[in-house]
């Protein structure tokens, strides 16, 4: 939740509205119903402002906002349940950017056999290299080697608490075992039918990012992990948002070598999805 004024307005609300659904309430401190409306809001992640550019006349007043524009909105104090389908109602499916593979970039001299070779020494030169593991495990998962990627991963599982890197592997690999040997497109099929009956099924949101993920549909998984985060962060010890890290790292292309003193330049893609999840989970 954000206290926004005139001066910050158009970066907070109006521009943020382009990516996400904004709902602005506006409240004063003297007003009864919007003390009992504040608390709702804030549980439910919404943007909270005070402004009379709207021509408010009655307040507690929530507008949402879409592009910019206000697209819906009520007057007084309502139920927990009652704004919780307010929102539903309005939530969109996440903008789809070009796909991200999770898979490592091959290089064109070096075949995929090789490559695995070439890694697995490496790794068993320097055990506790985990740059050189998480570029082997990452590679075995890419391509469905699940066992042997299992098995290189273990040792270091219980550094995936301290390593950001290690914990991507290890949702990679828990994204594998949930399916349970299912395809992906079996598994997506099945969490749709169980999401249109209920938005609010998490559970089934959730399965179907890890379908994305074993696919290697990377910014599918990072659209249905928001679709999550956008309703209930908190859900389920915040496994959307760790998972969303999780996807990012594995989507970080190679350091490209820059000069002394330059920063290298961030994908366009990862940036935009780290944004994205700035927004929600700052809000």
């Amino acid at each position: 939740m954000i206290d926004v004024t005139v001066e910050t307005f158009e970066a907070e609300v109006i521009a943020a509205s382009q990516t996400v659904p904004v709902l602005v309430d506006f409240w004063a401190p003297w007003c009864g119903p919007c003390k009992a409306i504040g608390p709702i809001l804030e549980k439910l992640d919404d943007e909270q402002q005070i402004s009379a550019m709207f021509g408010i006349r009655s307040i507690p007043t929530c507008v949402l906002l879409v592009g910019g524009q206000p697209v819906d909105g009520f007057m007084g104090a309502q139920p927990e349940g009652k704004v919780r389908e307010f929102l539903d109602k309005h939530l969109p499916p996440a903008a789809e950017p070009e796909p991200e593979e999770l898979a490592p970039q091959e290089p064109l001299d070096e075949s995929v056999e090789a490559a695995v070779e070439r890694l697995q020494a490496a790794v068993a030169a320097a055990p506790d290299n985990d740059d050189t593991r998480f570029d082997f495990v990452k590679l075995l998962l890419s391509l469905n080697r699940l066992a042997e990627a299992k098995a290189a991963l273990k040792p270091v599982e219980s550094k995936r608490s301290l390593v950001r890197k290690i914990d991507a592997l290890c949702r990679w690999a828990e994204a594998f075992d949930a399916l349970a040997g299912a395809s992906p497109s079996a598994v997506i099929a099945q969490a749709d039918a169980a999401i249109a009956s209920n938005k609010r099924d998490f559970a089934a949101r959730m399965r179907r990012a890890q379908a994305f993920m074993v696919g290697q549909m990377a910014t599918d998984a990072l659209d249905e992990l928001l679709e999550i985060l956008m309703r209930d962060r908190a859900w389920s010890d915040e496994i959307a948002r760790k998972t969303y890290v999780a996807v990012l790292e594995l989507m970080e292309p190679p350091k490209v070598k820059v000069a002394d003193g330059q920063i290298p330049p961030e994908d366009p893609t990862i940036a935009t999805y780290r944004r994205r999840l700035s927004m929600v989970v700052l809000s």
